[in-house]
């Protein structure tokens, strides 16, 4: 998998988050660090970093001083009593480092009972161990264990950086990635670099070394922004049945569900260049039908009246310009 392939190593590898990464550094220069909580969406970067951390502290021998448990398959209090205590009792042995690191994902999936217990082993065994949470919701974590911890809130990456990465890697794999597939992957993922990675990589092995957004987008299961937009104009210039055909082979040829499309539709309009007038009338249609099949209604016919709509709103804010 390229997402474990091209995984950074050490803190200086790592993409973006520049302001935690170099906190990180200063707890390596100083061979000591405080519990941590690494809050944020997925896929950007907080096991990574951690594991980095780990890598610089300990050296190449790293493993034997880190446990990493999954809080969302090990979730209960027993985890705590028994894994996390027998790991956090022990001091490292043959290490500059006296301590060692012990790495819970998810960490917001755990109960509360289990919370407090882990609480409780933080304060007792802080000598010969450091508590790493992770999840995406700080929320989700009680407040004692938060008092306990240097909290860092990651932000999803930015544009520039996730399609660098990406270019990067895709020329490292010898992968032909065209400018409208790198923008496809990129509105994928909205800034998680995880499952971009995993993205390119599945394109690229069902399309033979090229990607574009056609392929991106098949991969996903999800109708082309290229589709849709012809539609959507179609529909605007008051072309009822021309958008109607297109929508009638989205669903039925292609079988793609309506709640994507509509999703696809709202995007695309909010992005076209349109009166503001415009977008508040279709915004209002949008949301009417997108309520319509969440109570189970037609697909068709709700995604039909909404064609219809852009059509007779098209009319009516021409006729009072």
């Amino acid at each position: 998998m390229w997402a474990e392939k091209y995984r950074p190593k050490t803190l200086n590898e790592m993409v973006n988050q520049v302001e935690i990464v170099s906190r990180m550094k200063n707890f390596v220069k100083d061979r000591n660090l405080p519990h941590l909580l690494l809050v944020g969406p997925a896929g950007v970067g907080k096991t990574t970093s951690i594991l980095c951390l780990a890598r610089d502290l300990y050296g190449p021998g790293y493993q034997n001083y880190i446990l990493e448990l999954n809080a969302s398959d090990e979730r209960g209090i027993d985890v705590v009593r028994e894994k996390v205590k027998n790991f956090a009792r022990t001091a490292a042995i043959a290490s500059e480092v006296s301590f060692k690191i012990l790495i819970l994902d998810e960490a917001d999936s755990l109960t509360s009972a289990a919370q407090h217990a882990l609480r409780r082993t933080m304060e007792i065994y802080t000598r010969t161990c450091r508590f790493c949470l992770i999840g995406n919701y700080s929320e989700n974590i009680i407040d004692p264990i938060q008092s306990r911890c240097s909290v860092f809130r990651y932000s999803p990456l930015p544009e520039e950086e996730v399609k660098k990465h990406l270019t990067l890697m895709a020329a490292k794999e010898k992968v032909n990635l065209l400018p409208e597939g790198l923008d496809a992957v990129y509105d994928a993922s909205t800034g998680d670099l995880r499952k971009a990675i995993n993205l390119l990589q599945a394109a690229a092995a069902t399309q033979g070394g090229e990607v574009d957004d056609i392929a991106i987008y098949s991969v996903l299961g999800k109708v082309s922004p290229q589709r849709v937009r012809e539609m959507i104009n179609l529909g605007i210039k008051g072309d009822f049945l021309d958008a109607r055909e297109i929508l009638r082979s989205l669903l039925i040829d292609e079988g793609l569900a309506a709640e994507d499309i509509i999703r696809m539709v709202y995007s695309e309009l909010m992005r076209m260049q349109m009166p503001e007038r415009w977008k508040v009338k279709i915004s209002d249609a949008v949301g009417e039908v997108d309520f319509r099949l969440t109570q189970g209604a037609r697909a068709e016919i709700q995604l039909s009246t909404l064609l219809a709509k852009l059509a007779l709103a098209s009319e009516d804010v021409n006729e009072h310009r």
